[in-house]
């Protein structure tokens, strides 16, 4: 039998991985978080709010039967990212995968739109992966394998007006991804990014109805529509699974056919 094309292990099973997620305690880093652990993945569920990663962790442990835990930090701040992976490492003894999904949008003319707002998007959104990622490397390359997937945005892709902190932080992503790919490659840790189109968020709740959204948004979709949380799930598995074990830097869209068009 040839155990390259029949290699003799379920590529998509998580089972015994640790995980982190940021921004795990709701939309689509919740979505993201249960799809890895319906594969068998353990979790680190990361966020600012502690009540909320609480009862993510307790809800995702007794429906997937996996281990799950909570951690409360900010991630644009660096000792409470280094702090977020240590206490990964104390709780599984390895970091397998980190998911940066946490990530903020302020909308607005660029001449509403303050200096503050801007630097604020900026920070959650660019510099809090970036810290995220350095947080967990070094565990990473002692282990000499992982995986780390950066939430960017269809709209780091292509343009929208009234978006420009948003827009930025998320083009930022998807060049961070890749020059850091090219950096961590050596040491078997695979980078890449997945780049959600219109998913119904909580984020994306207060423009659902706006005129601006049925045509520029959902109706600029091949599919007509919004995306569901669920639909974000099987990226987040692939890239995180040894199916992607060949895939870096690449830039994953899940958008209903946005970018398409």
């Amino acid at each position: 039998m040839d155990r390259e094309t029949f290699p003799g292990i379920k590529q998509f099973d998580l089972t015994g991985k640790a995980a982190i997620i940021t921004g795990g305690s709701k939309g689509l880093g919740l979505a993201m978080a249960a799809g890895l652990a319906s594969a068998g993945a353990n979790l680190l569920i990361v966020n600012r709010n502690a009540a909320e990663g609480v009862q993510a962790a307790r809800t995702l442990s007794e429906e997937f039967g996996i281990k799950a835990f909570s951690f409360s930090a900010d991630t644009t701040d660096v000792a409470q990212t280094e702090a977020m992976a240590k206490a990964a490492m104390d709780a599984f003894g390895r970091i397998d995968i980190l998911i940066n999904s946490a990530g903020i949008n302020i909308r607005g003319a660029i001449d509403e739109v303050t200096p503050e707002d801007f630097k604020k998007v900026m920070d959650v959104n660019v510099n809090g992966t970036w810290l995220s990622a350095r947080a967990v490397t070094p565990y990473m390359k002692q282990q000499q394998r992982g995986s780390i997937i950066n939430m960017a945005s269809t709209l780091g892709l292509v343009g929208l007006a009234n978006r420009t902190p948003y827009t930025s932080s998320k083009g930022a992503v998807v060049q961070m991804t890749r020059a850091l790919a090219l950096e961590l490659a050596p040491f078997h840790i695979n980078v890449n990014a997945i780049c959600p189109g219109p998913f119904l968020t909580e984020m994306n709740l207060p423009i659902a109805d706006t005129e601006e959204s049925k045509k520029f948004i959902v109706g600029a979709t091949a599919l007509g529509r919004w995306g569901l949380l669920r639909e974000i799930q099987g990226a987040a598995i692939f890239l995180a699974s040894d199916a992607a074990s060949y895939m870096v830097g690449s830039i994953l869209t899940v958008d209903g056919g946005w970018t398409a068009k």
